[in-house]
């Protein structure tokens, strides 16, 4: 019997950090690279033959009208904007994974959760990063100490099931899962075993006690979760945290979510005293107004695009300098990178506009990232108004996509990113010809193609 056909027979090898599979054992794992990490799978014994003996139930069967709503209904954590992307709370016995790069503000936010649900009940806080001093110091520059929040430096799952025994909390905030350990598994902390085990015997726990559990995952260079894929079939909620290092802005935007809507973002502003909800921040994003709009400088547009569920309005700004320039640049910030210059291709096939030989810069304000078609007309626009110098008007909104034809396509949505415009002040909109508006109050600018709108704007 060859080597291969021995290891098929005895399941073949998995590595303990990365779960990569190998016929025969090596030493160095071809998957991460590390070294003696492959043990031998033990094969499945043969289930023929055997038959499924009825079991005793846990709990009897009831009648779907008699199961009590009370324990499944969603508690608000006090921090509004995360409550909107969980779909209004915590449900007891959810397990939340929260997610994001290195000093996004996830340790942050969770310990603003922390402080605000111990006002209302006890809450255990467990941190395998930092010290208890280290998290007590920032909870004294944020305003988070309570009487009721717990702090317990462990990395052990079982010295934490330890603490839970003896606090009883109604919450329980693990920083890192990727830190956490257990006895019952071989593997090094942070590996695919030890994370998947943590994860399962928290939820288990959590299932069992109605207890609420948030864990901060970290995330690979590629921005996933890291660890074994599994962890985000096994959480309730799955919750990604998104911000740039230089700028002040924070979203957190669902993935999965069984208790509530999958596509909803919460945005944030991080500042020195902690880490502040934006019920409205489309103000981060809008940078041309002044008290009577009378700072509106050509080159500025504003539009209306979907985060999930949340109609924000973004300003994008262009700049077209210099000419007969023998190889002009084309710089993009904040929008998609490949469809802008598609874009100038069409303003200056079908819009008549010179370009080929000038510089074109292009960005949004505040941080926001724009990649949604419904800009395309907004970026037009914006270099339009830029080339000819000419500011288009403070009160307008621009919608709608730009094919190569120069033709305006509908997005979806209409009337009510059109709902929030005109709640910020705007009083016009220009839309693609069958756009479904609905009503707004607001004047609207129906057009079927690029070159008609530029012709209004003359």
């Amino acid at each position: 019997m060859t080597t291969r056909a021995r290891a098929a027979r005895s399941g073949g090898y998995r590595c303990t950090e990365c779960d990569h599979r190998s016929a025969q054992w090596v030493g160095r794992c071809p998957g991460c690279q590390a070294w003696g990490s492959l043990e031998q799978i033990e094969a499945p014994r043969a289930a023929a033959g055997r038959t499924v003996v009825a079991g005793a139930p846990s709990t009897p069967a009831r009648r779907i009208a008699d199961v009590e709503l009370d324990a499944a209904r969603a508690r608000p954590t006090g921090v509004d904007e995360l409550d909107r992307v969980l779909g209004g709370g915590l449900v007891p016995g959810a397990v939340v994974l929260l997610a994001g790069e290195p000093g996004v503000g996830k340790s942050t936010l969770l310990l603003e959760v922390a402080a605000r649900a111990a006002a209302r009940t006890r809450v255990l806080y467990v941190s395998g990063e930092e010290s208890a001093g280290q998290v007590r110091l920032r909870a004294e520059r944020t305003g988070g100490v309570h009487d009721e929040l717990y702090l317990a430096a462990e990395s052990d799952l079982e010295s934490v099931l330890g603490h839970i025994e003896d606090l009883r909390p109604s919450l329980l905030v693990v920083d890192s899962i990727q830190t956490m350990s257990t006895s019952s598994v071989d593997g090094t902390p942070g590996g695919v075993t030890q994370t998947r085990a943590v994860t399962v015997g928290l939820t288990a726990l959590a299932k069992e006690r109605g207890l609420a559990v948030l864990l901060v995952g970290h995330v690979t260079k590629d921005g996933g979760i890291a660890g074994p894929r599994v962890l985000e079939h096994v959480v309730d909620v799955v919750l990604h945290f998104e911000g740039d290092k230089h700028s002040a802005l924070r979203m957190v935007r669902g993935v999965k979510n069984r208790f509530g809507p999958a596509d909803e973002v919460g945005c944030f502003e991080l500042r020195d005293e902690g880490i502040v909800g934006l019920p409205d921040p489309s103000g981060l994003f809008l940078g041309r107004f002044g008290s009577n709009g009378d700072n509106v400088v050509p080159g500025t547009a504003v539009t209306v695009v979907m985060d999930g569920r949340r109609p924000l309005l973004p300003e994008v700004q262009a700049l077209v300098a210099g000419a007969n320039i023998p190889s002009p640049r084309r710089a993009v910030t904040g929008l998609d990178a490949s469809r802008v210059p598609m874009l100038l291709a069409v303003l200056e096939r079908r819009g008549g506009l010179k370009l080929h030989d000038s510089e074109v810069y292009t960005a949004t304000v505040g941080g926001m990232r724009v990649t949604e078609p419904a800009a395309d007309l907004a970026i037009a626009l914006a270099v339009v108004s830029a080339k000819r110098d000419v500011a288009l008007p403070a009160d307008t909104v621009v919608l709608g996509e730009l094919g190569l034809a120069g033709e305006l396509r509908r997005v979806h949505g209409v009337g009510r990113r059109l709902a929030e415009a005109a709640r910020l002040g705007f009083t016009r909109a220009i839309v693609p010809q069958d756009a479904e508006v609905g009503t707004t109050g607001m004047k609207i600018i129906r057009a079927a193609s690029l070159g008609q709108v530029m012709s209004n704007l003359r």
